[in-house]
C-alpha cells in the first residue's frame, strides 16, 4: 500500500515567537508554555518524550509523563530497572521533548539526569492511584513477560496484600524519580512557510544563561 506521506504537509500559522518574548531564564518560558498548553487542553500536555542512550551511543526513546517543573528541574517516575533506568545510571546525558501539535510548539532540553532523594519519591508515590502503586510493584518494566495474564494474575495477588492496611502501599526501591538538570534548552514554534521561530538557550560557566535565534 503506497501511502504517499510525501503530500501530506500543511502551513503553521497558530503563532510567532520574538526575543523580546524570551526571558533570561528559559525554565520561565517552560513555565509559561505549559501552563498554555494545560489551559488550552491539548492532549496530554504533560507528555514529554525521554531520550538516552548506551554508553557507546545506542539511543532510544520513550514517552512518560512530566510530574514537576522544580528548581529548574524537569521530574518524572519511572522503574530504575527498566531500560530507561538503566541507560540513565550508565550514561546520565538525557533529552526531553515537549510537543504540543496544537499549539504547533516544542521545547527541546537537554541536560544531566539523576534519581532525586527517596523522601521525594516516597512523597510522591503516596499520592498516586492505588492501582498505579500496585502496578509499580509488579511490573518488571522493559524486561520479557510470558503473558498478559501473566501481569494481571500478578497484580491480583499483590494487590490482596493491602486490603486490610488502608491501602497503604509501599514503594519498591527499583521505582521512582529523575530529575533532569537542563543546560540546553531550545524553543520552537511553528512559522508559515517553514520559516519556523527557534531560540536556543545555554547555560554559561556562571550560571547565566546566554540566548540566540536559530535558523528554521
Amino acid at each position: 500500500m503506497d501511502l504517499h506521506v510525501e503530500d501530506i504537509r500543511r502551513d503553521y500559522k497558530v503563532g510567532s515567537l520574538s526575543k523580546k518574548d524570551m526571558p533570561a531564564d528559559p525554565i520561565k518560558k517552560m513555565e509559561e508554555w505549559l501552563e498554555e498548553a494545560i489551559h488550552q487542553k491539548v492532549i496530554e500536555p504533560t507528555a514529554i518524550i525521554v531520550a538516552t542512550s548506551t554508553p557507546d551511543g545506542h539511543p532510544s526513546t520513550r514517552t512518560v509523563l512530566l510530574k514537576e517543573l522544580k528548581d529548574g528541574k524537569v521530574i518524572f517516575y519511572s522503574n530504575y530497572e527498566s531500560r530507561k533506568g538503566q541507560q540513565i545510571l550508565d550514561n546520565p546525558h538525557v533529552s526531553v521533548t515537549f510537543l504540543w501539535h496544537q499549539l504547533e510548539r516544542q521545547i527541546h532540553v537537554e541536560g544531566i539526569c539523576q534519581h532525586v532523594a527517596p523522601e521525594v519519591s516516597d512523597a510522591y508515590f503516596s499520592k498516586r492511584p492505588y492501582m498505579s502503586r500496585v502496578g509499580a510493584r509488579i511490573s518488571p518494566q522493559s524486561h520479557p513477560i510470558p503473558s498478559r495474564a501473566y501481569i494481571v494474575a500478578e497484580f491480583a495477588k499483590e494487590s490482596l496484600k493491602y486490603t486490610g492496611t488502608l491501602r497503604r502501599v509501599p514503594r519498591p526501591d527499583t521505582w521512582g524519580g529523575f530529575e533532569v538538570t537542563p543546560n540546553r534548552i531550545e524553543f520552537w514554534q511553528g512559522r508559515e512557510s517553514r520559516l519556523h521561530d527557534r531560540f536556543l538557550y545555554e547555560l554559561q560557566q556562571d550560571g547565566t544563561w546566554s540566548l540566540v535565534r536559530l535558523a528554521p
